[in-house]
This record gives structure tokens, sequence and C-alpha cells, in this order.
């Protein structure tokens, strides 16, 4: 059957969808237009670089961070997953300044985009300065930095530790200055010094020298000397992070710190038993005397031994870049968690305006004694107004009794003994109901004769006789013979 021309009118609207001559396009689901522009979103914006202040942090049950990112006209979403939380330098606050890295993507349960954060650092100085701050006045109310907790260092320290970078200038300065003043034991822990992790390695150094046994394979410092080179407030940012101050704090043995040029001041400093302008004069505090050429050959071997690890840094370098570039099981996965945040969040707001729907309904309920009358009343009404018409079981009983009658007269009818009582007799054997000509012809010795008033028991002789032929049959009317 032909549409007619009007069917396909744009003008005219149809209330069947149907598809016109010529298109070659379907209609899209909901969830195919919204991969299509998840896909566009992340091809054309796989990697953003973006400046704003944070606000509404919230850190899921998961370990993901959720947060928003806006400046005076403009606010984004965003989220850091649990494995990239672990390596933020610093603790995410409401109204911190912020320049953050990763790509922009879609969320098609809620219909919005959003950024996924790899990278999260402070946003200038002015920023950093007034989260140092406060740090540091939340730590001193602690009372990690009180005089009466420093400690006199050792005059002469038999081992001392150093935990620095084992590649920079720094460490060649002490082992320098060391061997230079006074020939001593040293053991250096090597650790990063700034950038993501430094913070954690400079704690668990100082915490696993303390752990040292003094009687060991390995010897227990008398001494611990923190140090790195100078730098911007950001380049010694590791060393203000509360982990190391409270490492350093806790203790057992004497920390100099030497961070920085002596301008440079970190939170480390302070909870330190003492503090040196620069690593060279924390050599210089630590022994007495110098040596120049036992620095000098310290300074060969340190040399060598970066000769050595030199390569094999360069292949963890270059294998870290590649092992970036591989999409990892948090990419993956990010779509199914954070739809499952989602959906625990609708859950717990499901549950809770559920329970106050139901509480409403309960405080609307009223019943009241009046109430309960009323409804005894009508009921009462209603069982009054039935009436059983006497009509209903005559009428039922006069046609069971019809049907009684009925049986009781096919029951006379089919009764063997109702002939008797017009001269026939029944004949029958001991044992047996009723017998015929067979039995008797077989040899039955004895029959019994039944009338209408008794009974009379017959011999046969015992004589076989001949089988009888076969009778016509009675007239109408009349019944059969034997």
């Amino acid at each position: 059957m032909a549409c007619p021309a009007s069917y396909y009118d744009d003008n005219d609207p149809a209330l069947v969808a149907a598809s016109r001559p010529g298109d070659n396009s379907h209609a899209l689901t909901i969830t195919e237009i919204s991969q299509a522009l998840k896909r566009t979103v992340e091809d054309r914006f796989g990697f953003v670089r973006v400046r704003g202040e944070l606000s509404g942090v919230k850190r899921a049950a998961s370990g993901h961070l959720y947060c928003s990112l806006k400046d005076e006209k403009s606010v984004i979403d965003a989220v850091m997953w649990k494995g990239t939380t672990g390596r933020l330098a610093f603790k995410p606050e409401d109204g911190l300044e912020v320049v953050a890295t990763g790509k922009l993507t879609t969320f098609p349960g809620r219909s919005k985009y959003q950024i996924v954060m790899e990278t999260m650092e402070i946003a200038g100085e002015g920023a950093l300065l007034a989260l140092l701050e406060k740090t540091r006045q939340r730590l001193a109310a602690e009372g990690l930095f009180a005089p009466e907790r420093k400690r006199t260092l050792p005059f002469a320290p038999k081992v001392i530790g150093v935990v620095t970078s084992p590649t920079g200038a720094v460490i060649r300065d002490i082992l320098h200055r060391l061997r230079d003043r006074f020939p001593t034991h040293v053991i250096v822990w090597p650790v990063l010094v700034q950038g993501q992790g430094a913070a954690s390695q400079v704690a668990n150094a100082v915490r696993g020298f303390g752990a040292l046994d003094p009687n060991g394979p390995v010897p227990r410092p008398d001494l611990l000397i923190v140090a790195r080179g100078g730098g911007s407030i950001e380049d010694l940012w590791s060393f203000n992070e509360e982990e190391v101050v409270r490492a350093i704090a806790a203790s057992p043995i004497p920390v100099i710190s030497a961070v920085g040029h002596e301008t440079d001041t970190t939170l480390a400093d302070h909870a330190a038993d003492a503090r040196a302008p620069t690593p060279t004069a924390a050599a210089e505090m630590a022994v007495p005397v110098r040596r120049e050429l036992l620095a000098y050959i310290e300074d060969l071997g340190l040399r060598q031994k970066r000769g050595v690890w030199r390569p094999l840094e360069l292949g963890r370098e270059r294998l870290a870049a590649r092992a970036q570039r591989l999409p990892t099981p948090e990419t993956l996965l990010q779509p199914a968690r954070q739809r499952l945040d989602d959906l625990a969040e609708r859950l717990r707001r499901g549950l809770t305006d559920r329970a106050a729907r139901g509480q409403a309904r309960l405080a609307a309920l009223r019943i009241s004694p009046a109430m309960l009358e009323r409804n005894l009343r009508d009921a009462k009404g209603r069982l009054a107004a039935v009436r059983l018409a006497p009509a209903l079981l005559t009428r039922a009983q006069a046609d069971r009794t019809q049907r009684l009658a009925g049986l009781d007269r096919i029951l006379q009818q089919l009764n063997p003994e109702a002939p008797l009582a017009r001269g026939y007799a029944l004949v029958s054997a001991p044992g047996h109901r009723a017998i015929s000509s067979r039995d008797v012809a077989a040899g039955q010795p004895v029959l019994t004769l039944k009338f209408a008033d008794g009974t009379l028991d017959v011999a046969t002789g015992g004589a076989k006789r001949p089988k009888p032929s076969a009778a016509k049959d009675p007239p109408p009317g009349q019944p059969k013979l034997l």
C-alpha cells in the first residue's frame, strides 16, 4: 500500500516514525550517542592543563577524589582516581588554587563532562606559603618545635647517617667536608629530595636509621644529617611535609637539618635538633677536624659509583616512559568505578527519602473512637440487610427429595427378588447367589429354590444332562425361562 505524499511532508508531523525516501540515517540510541560523544571529547582533549580553585573536595569510600575546579565565571567537575591520589604531594583542601593536568571525558550517567586529573600542583608561591603557614601553626601547637625538645649533638660521632640524594652535589659536599675534618664512618640512605614520593622516602630513611640495632651488621648512626641543595619553595616542599617533620621529631638519634641555603627555611629545620645553613656547614657541625685526602678519595668513589649507576638509571627512565603510555587497569575501570560511587550515593539518598515519606504517612494517620464506632455501625447495617428467603431452602430440599425417590424406584426394579411375589422362584446353589443350566449339567448335586414365602433344597441326582437347546425368544412382555 503506497503512502500519501503528505506522509513524508516535513510540515505534516506523522504519528509513527518512518524512514523517508533516500534517507540512510538511522535513529541512534542514547548509549550510542553518549559513547560517540565520549570518544570525541577524549580524542580532542586527551591532554589538558587547567588552573582553578578547588571546591567541594570529597574523598569517596573507594579512595577516589571528587571535586570541582572553578574561576570567576565557570566551573568544571574533576575526579582523581585512587591510584593517583596516593602520589599527591599535598592534601587538597577547599579554596586552594591548583594547576591540574589530565584529560577531558564524559560521564553518560549524568550527561556531563569532567576532567580526569593525573597530576595536581599548587598554583603560585602565595598559595604554597599560605598552606605552609597553616601546617606550621598546627604542628607548633602540638609541641613538635618546642626548644626543650632539642638534644645536644655528639662531639665525635663514630657513625654518621646521611639522608639525601646519592647523585646530587649535596652528598659530595658532606662527604668531602667530613673526610677533610675527621675520619668517620658514613652511611648514606639514598632518597629522592624533590618531586613525587620524596617525602615518604625521607621519612622512611629517618625511621629506618632509628630502627637499626646498635650491635647489628649495619651499625646504628650516632648522628643523622638530612640534607639537600638550595632551590625554590616548590623544590624544598618535600621537607615541609608533615610526614617528614614527625619522623624527624620522633627520631631517637639527634638530627641536623641542612636543607637549602642559609635563607631557605623548612619545617624540617624547626623539628630537627640543630639547623645548618648549608649541607657543608652540617658536615662541619658534625665533626671537629678536617681531612682533605679522605674527602678527595670519597669524592672519586662517588663519581665512580655515579658512572656505574647512570646507565641503569637511564634504562629505568626509558622503561618508565614507555610504561606510562600503556593503559592502566584504573583507566579501563574508571567509568564503572565512578558509576558505582554514583549508584551508592543514589541508594543512600533513596533510602533516606523513603524513610522520610514513611514517617510522614505514619504521622498523617489519625484513628479516633468516633471513626471506629462509625465503622461498627456500618458493618451492623450491612449485616442486617442480608436476608435468607425460605424458598431458597425448600426448593433445594424438594429437588433432592425427588432425586432420592427416583433412585429408589430404579432400585426396586433392579431387585432380583422382586418377581418372587408374582410366583417366580430363584434357583441357586450353596455358596452362590444364582446358578445356570451349565452348573446343573456339570453335576451340581444340590439346588436351592427360593420362593416368596420360603426356600426348598432339591437334589439333582448327580447325572449330567444334555445341554439344552437354545430357546426361542418369548413374546414381548413374557420373561425368558431357563
